[in-house]
């Protein structure tokens, strides 16, 4: 009987431990975000290499180390492939450490952007960034261009606030929402909600974020040693992108809001005043719109309506965002932030 190839069940709590060990003994933790993962079994039922999925990226990998060299990563990234096809995924991500990146470029993958000694960032086509950045080409307009990225979880009076002090100072701000679903608040609602809360202002142009920039509650961290080095590599991994982004473009600037309360946004608020201006790119950090004293943020809406204290929100909102969630169009929405046990952000 030789190695086989499986999918690792959920309920499989002795192959998770294998799976587990595995991961410990090469030095990968196993990342929070996993929604398929297989494994590589000897003749003896022992799991001697493993690989997962989330979305449309690949990660968590381990092979053991006497098992090394005999093609066993290729046999996983393989079956994992063929899964994402499957699901009607082609265009794939990998995250990984810098000195394993050539494992995966000789599995077809093109490094897009790294960080050295940390982090490499790869996908399955030669040209799926640079096709990207072309495209968006497209939206380049003549004067002075800013950008603005958010998940506008949902849109607040801050939000708000943020892009009109950008519309003002610009001729152009191109309006990122990230696109990954991955918050309470579903992408396509986050999307029409800063479009609506937005749609007086004439120079902003709404543009989804697309596979190129992911939010800190998806970013991959099972191969960087603790929480701030994955907040820092993040960060500076989006930073690397984002730089080709506002090349294709023309933005000069990033608003960003104040982050009095929240740890990620915090640090990588401050590695982008350090990193963009390298890049030729002003940071311009502007204060939070206050009500009462206190910042307004997304996740105090959150909070409130996590309480039942839906009324409440009502004047940290553009009306627009009231409508909706007074709605009973948002009645799944609200009742996923009241069961949800953890709504602040970190």
């Amino acid at each position: 009987m030789s190695d086989s190839i499986s999918a690792i069940s959920p309920r499989d709590t002795r192959a998770w431990q294998q799976a587990q060990e595995l991961l410990e003994r090469e030095g990968v933790r196993r990342d929070r975000n996993l929604d398929y993962s297989c494994g590589i079994f000897d003749e003896d039922g022992r799991l001697v290499a493993t690989g997962s999925c989330f979305g449309s990226s690949l990660r968590c990998f381990a092979v053991d180390s006497s098992r090394r060299g005999e093609g066993l990563l290729n046999q996983v990234v393989t079956h994992l492939m063929e899964v994402q096809a499957s699901r009607g995924n082609f265009h794939l991500f990998v995250y990984t450490k810098c000195q394993s990146a050539p494992l995966f470029q000789d599995l077809g993958f093109t490094e897009i952007a790294r960080v050295e000694g940390t982090l490499s960032f790869l996908e399955n086509r030669r040209n799926g960034f640079r096709s990207y950045c072309r495209r968006l080409e497209s939206f380049r307009r003549e004067g002075k261009s800013a950008a603005i990225v958010m998940n506008a979880n949902p849109f607040t009076l801050g939000h708000r606030h943020l892009v009109e002090r950008a519309a003002a100072e610009n001729d152009t701000v191109h309006l990122f929402i990230l696109s990954e679903d991955a918050s309470l608040v579903p992408f396509a609602v986050r999307r029409r909600l800063a479009a609506e809360g937005t749609a007086d202002l004439k120079n902003v142009i709404l543009h989804d974020s697309g596979p190129y920039m992911i939010s800190s509650a998806t970013f991959p961290s099972y191969f960087l040693p603790d929480g701030e080095a994955v907040i820092l590599g993040h960060a500076r991994l989006d930073l690397s992108l984002f730089g080709a982004i506002a090349g294709a473009l023309g933005v000069t600037a990033r608003f960003v809001g104040e982050e009095p309360s929240s740890l990620v946004t915090g640090l990588y608020n401050r590695v982008m005043e350090q990193e963009l201006p390298r890049q030729g790119i002003a940071c311009v950090v502007v204060p939070r719109k206050e009500l009462g004293g206190a910042a307004i943020s997304a996740s105090t809406v959150r909070q409130l309506i996590h309480d039942g204290r839906l009324e409440e929100i009502r004047p940290l909102v553009p009306e627009s965002t009231w409508a909706y969630f007074s709605s009973p169009e948002a009645e799944s929405v609200r009742r996923a932030i009241r069961e949800s046990g953890r709504v602040a952000h970190y």
